[in-house]
């Protein structure tokens, strides 16, 4: 009897060793599903692709930033959407607005024109997962792999550097889907 006891409490042991072992799936917030339903895109390549543009480290773990510019190449981050807009502005008078992201989506300002009436819209982190959704979705084609799509919303042109974004955001992928779900399968939730 005593060793059927110690072999179950080995075996618990051994058990739990395996599961934390095992990264846990890290569930995309509300926001996030939300934006991807609406447009048709799985929640978890939104997620995957604002880590990428807008990551920052914060209390050791990497989160999307809503108030986060890129600037010429250069990324700013700020603790406020109002210090933020403030920072646009003064980057939109010494910069081309197609030389400028915004937001947790890193929406630019020239080639998205279209898609927001102020420019500090885009610092809106609703209105810009939204919009990066709609993206997402633009550069899916049915069938077809969304990283795919997720190249496509760096680089429409594709080529290497549209490879090398795939790659960075498969990274952010693998961290939030289950172990064991091909990004090919994805399919659209309701949040």
């Amino acid at each position: 009897m005593a060793a059927a006891i110690a072999a179950r409490a080995a075996l618990v042991l051994m058990l739990g060793v395996q599961a934390t072992s095992v990264p846990a799936r890290e569930v995309p917030p509300p926001a996030y599903q939300i934006a991807a339903h609406q447009a048709g895109v799985p929640s978890p390549v939104l997620y995957a692709v604002a880590l990428q543009e807008s990551g920052a480290m914060l209390r050791g773990r990497l989160i999307p930033w809503p108030w986060t510019l890129n600037v010429a190449g250069t990324p700013q981050r700020y603790a406020t959407r109002a210090k933020a807009c403030a920072g646009l502005h003064r980057a939109l008078a010494h910069t081309p607005a197609n030389r400028i992201d915004a937001g947790l989506g890193q929406i630019n300002l020239g080639y998205h024109a279209h898609r927001y009436t102020q420019p500090c819209e885009l610092l809106d982190p609703y209105r810009n997962l939204a919009i990066a959704a709609e993206i997402l979705r633009e550069q899916h084609t049915p069938g077809e792999d969304w990283l795919l799509a997720i190249g496509r919303y760096h680089r429409p042109a594709g080529g290497a550097p549209a490879a090398r974004y795939r790659r960075s955001v498969h990274r952010h992928l693998t961290r939030v889907l289950d172990p064991g779900v091909p990004v090919p399968t994805l399919q659209v939730t309701t949040p």
